[in-house]
């Protein structure tokens, strides 16, 4: 049976989490590449694995270090060998302020956009080999409706919108640049994370479901677009 793979930053908790296991549960083709900063630490994934027997591979990479981005990539070629990578779910980030344009920690901005915005465009480079063998040469890049000039959403988390903004346009120029790719922005809805903070109305299962709805219907033809988990787009 031919396999599908499907590469997830951020796997060891939250949404990534969930998102490898409902894929693990819903199609026996479904082979995950589970990555995650410690993997000594990922419990849960060290479950999931003994249950799915070799269907889900632990791989560390830490998106804050190039090195170790870079070191990741000899792993996932000793998991895979000559196959490919039929999705690249570029899922962990981080938002450590709720900071204004006028009030903010310029090294902290930097941190920021070095992982939610660098660490995916690098990936993206790293993994690019790994797409063009694949069947469905399909990323994914976790944006926010904070990143929507249109939505009006105000001064909040600065940072953090500004990099998933700049995420955004990434994944417009990864489109463009391959046609034959399927690139889009996904919105996860405000959930129930570390991330996600107080004042979250998702369950983690109802999000990541819906998620995997929207790329189960994905085609060439809705590349570049800045799609929400439950089906709708987003204002630029």
């Amino acid at each position: 049976m031919s396999t599908t793979v499907w590469l997830i930053t951020g796997a060891n908790r939250g949404l990534g989490l969930e998102l490898t296991i409902q894929l693990l549960a819903t199609n026996p083709a479904n082979e995950i590449i589970a990555t995650c900063r410690n993997p000594a630490d990922a419990d849960e994934l060290h479950r999931l694995q003994k249950l799915a027997n070799e269907r889900i591979h632990i791989v560390p990479l830490d998106v804050s270090s190039e090195q170790s981005m870079r070191g990741s990539v000899q792993y996932v070629s000793d998991v895979l060998g000559e196959r490919g990578i039929d999705y690249l779910y570029n899922n962990a980030a981080i938002n450590p302020a709720f900071d204004s344009p006028f009030d903010f920690d310029y090294a902290q901005l930097l941190d920021v956009l070095q992982t939610n915005l660098g660490a995916p465009a690098l990936l993206a480079e790293l993994y690019y080999p790994f797409l063009l063998r694949g069947t469905k040469k399909t990323i994914v890049n976790v944006t926010t409706g904070l990143a929507s000039i249109g939505l009006d959403c105000g001064d909040k988390c600065t940072s953090y919108s500004i990099s998933k903004c700049a995420l955004n346009m990434l994944t417009y120029k990864q489109a463009k640049t391959r046609p034959d790719f399927t690139c889009i922005c996904m919105d996860p809805g405000w959930v129930k994370t570390a991330l996600g903070g107080e004042g979250a109305v998702l369950e983690t299962t109802e999000s990541a479901a819906g998620i995997l709805r929207v790329i189960a219907r994905l085609t060439p033809a809705d590349s570049g677009k800045f799609w929400r988990y439950n089906g709708t787009h987003h204002p630029w």
